[in-house]
Parts: C-alpha cells; sequence; structure tokens
C-alpha cells in the first residue's frame, strides 16, 4: 500500500494573481502557507483488474473513460496499472477555501507515481498537477494550490508569462514564525462553495481586458509584495492590516465574494481583537482568517457569534508519502 500527504494551504497576499489569464499578460505574484491539515489518498492494487475509487463516493469500473471522479480519470489516462484501488480522506472538506482540489491532485499523483516505483521532484509534481486541472479539465483556477502543496512551508510564487513559476521560502524569522502560529486565526463560516465558480467571472474579465477587474488585480499583486516585506521584517501587525487592505479590494472583484452574514461576522472580529483579515481563498464561503492582537477577545467573539475555530500550525514538507509497502 502506497498512502501520501498533501498539506491544505492559506493564502497570504496576491492571491488570483496565478491565473493564466491574469499571469500570461501581466506576470502574478503571491505568498502562500501550508497548514498542518490534510488531504491523504491510498493506492493499491488489488489481484483483480479494475478500478475501485473510495471518495465521497464509490466507484468500482472496468474501463478509465467509466470514471466519474474527473480528476481520477484524468490522472490516470497517464498511465498506469490496471488493477487499481484508491482511497481518499481529508482532515476538513472540501469547498472551504483551504485549496483541497490542488492538495487532492498532488497527493494522488504522487502516490500513483510512487506505486510505479518513480518519485517526481515537487515543481514537476505541482505542474503536472496544474495541467490536469487547468489544461485538461479546462477549470477556471489558478497555480497557487498544487504549488504550496508540493513545496510546502511559507513561500512567495512568481507567476511568469512564459508558464513558468518561481518558487522561494520567505525569509522568515523563527520569532515571526511563532507570533504568525499564536496570532493567525481560522474561523470556519459554515458555508461551501466551488472555486471554479467563483473564479469563473474574474477569469472571463481579464481575457477580455476588463480595465476595474485589471486594476484589482493590480493592487491585490502590489498587496503581496508588500505582505512578503512585512513578513520578512518582522511586522506582522502591518501585516494584519494589509490584510484588511486585501480583503476591501478583493470585495469589489464580484457580488459573490462575500454575504451579509460574513460581512457581520468580520466587523465583530475588527471590534474585538483583530488587526485585519480576509476570505481564504477564492471567496464566497470557506473560512475568514484574521491576525489577532487580543487572540482570547477575537475567539470568544467569534466562537459566541458561532463561528468553529479550527488550530494550525504550518507543514514545512510538502507532499510526503507516510506508507510504501
Amino acid at each position: 500500500m502506497i498512502l501520501v500527504r498533501s498539506p491544505l494551504r492559506i493564502s497570504l497576499g496576491g492571491g488570483g494573481t496565478d491565473l493564466p489569464s491574469y499571469y500570461k499578460e501581466n506576470d502574478g505574484f503571491l505568498i502562500a502557507a501550508a497548514i498542518n491539515k490534510y488531504v491523504f489518498v491510498s493506492v493499491m492494487n488489488p489481484f483483480k483488474n479494475g478500478y475501485k475509487l473510495k471518495y465521497s463516493e464509490y466507484e468500482n469500473v472496468n474501463n478509465i473513460e467509466d470514471i466519474k471522479h474527473p480528476i481520477i480519470r484524468e490522472s490516470l489516462k497517464l498511465g498506469f496499472r490496471k488493477n487499481i484501488e484508491i482511497t481518499t480522506l481529508a482532515d476538513l472538506p472540501s469547498g472551504t477555501g483551504l485549496g483541497s482540489s490542488g492538495s487532492f491532485t498532488t497527493a494522488l499523483l504522487k502516490a500513483l507515481y510512487i506505486n510505479s516505483s518513480k518519485n517526481l521532484h515537487p515543481d514537476e509534481l505541482a505542474e503536472l498537477a496544474c495541467d490536469i486541472e487547468i489544461n485538461k479539465l479546462k477549470e477556471p483556477i489558478g497555480k497557487q494550490d498544487q504549488y504550496i502543496a508540493a513545496f510546502g512551508g511559507i513561500s512567495s510564487f512568481s507567476f511568469n508569462k512564459d508558464d513558468t513559476v518561481d518558487c522561494k521560502p520567505l525569509n522568515i524569522s523563527d520569532d515571526t514564525l511563532y507570533d504568525l502560529e499564536d496570532n493567525l486565526m481560522l474561523f470556519f463560516t459554515g458555508y461551501s462553495r466551488s472555486a471554479g465558480k467563483i473564479l469563473k467571472d474574474q477569469d472571463s474579465k481579464s481575457k477580455h481586458n476588463d480595465e476595474d477587474m485589471l486594476n484589482n488585480l493590480h493592487k491585490v499583486k502590489k498587496l503581496g509584495f508588500e505582505s512578503k516585506k512585512a513578513l520578512e521584517s518582522g511586522d506582522t501587525r502591518v501585516f494584519g492590516e494589509l490584510m484588511h487592505e486585501h480583503w476591501e479590494n478583493k470585495k469589489k472583484r464580484s457580488n459573490g465574494m462575500s454575504n451579509p452574514k460574513i460581512n457581520d461576522w468580520y466587523d465583530i472580529a475588527m471590534q474585538n481583537g483583530a488587526i485585519g483579515g480576509k476570505l481564504v481563498g477564492a471567496g464566497g464561503g470557506g473560512f475568514l482568517m484574521f491576525m489577532a492582537h487580543d487572540r482570547a477577545k477575537l475567539r470568544k467573539a467569534l466562537t459566541s457569534a458561532g463561528m468553529e475555530e479550527v488550530r494550525f500550525k504550518f507543514d514545512f514538507e510538502g507532499t510526503k508519502s507516510l506508507v510504501t509497502s
């Protein structure tokens, strides 16, 4: 059995500039962090030919083309054994803004290749996962999820016009790292959504050179660079203030980016110990993330308002095999 885990992620600045519709004309830049919440994929080889798949549904088919799960189907088309059993589990549900689709794809591919006695470099793994989701399945999504899942850590990513990606770990001190782990807080809104549906409008407007959308993304990219500078200099207060500016700008992209309930929770947080915050991921639901100057007060206010906190630490291992037997 092969067992692989891949971390989920939080976006720390510049999110949205990793879509090809933006970076192929303007270059993209963002910072993201892998966290110790994971997607797990196991691969086994039963004696009988066929494909047994266990995720939120169960499939047992003989032909790849009959597989309903699009990512599994396209991954298996790359050429693997014809007797495969795949099981998936996750610490947190999909559709919550933490990049679970990219994490699942990198975990699946790594497990399949290890099962075929081949190991992929993180860069190869990330690009292969992007090819499946963006090129083969035509999802209007970006590349950050696959790359931060593959590499792990807290990193900056430059998305270049020639489709290459440069990954650089942030130069963050231990004190800043501990400050972030203590005071960066995640709260679940209770809303799940499809990132592809949220990003479709952004993708379309970028392709058609919509001035407002492009200016919005230019501003987000600038905030990404400023957030990197704040973190590397150890100024987490400025980082929190930049998160707030990022969220105010991000809400302008789409009417579906937020809703009255999310806005109410955000206001409560800002009045009770938060420096700044934003919805993680494409928007519309998932997790609200805040930088706190008084985490006890913030925690009490938001849990009293009905939100559930998910505590985390950072993951520095990326997509990793746990069992190879």
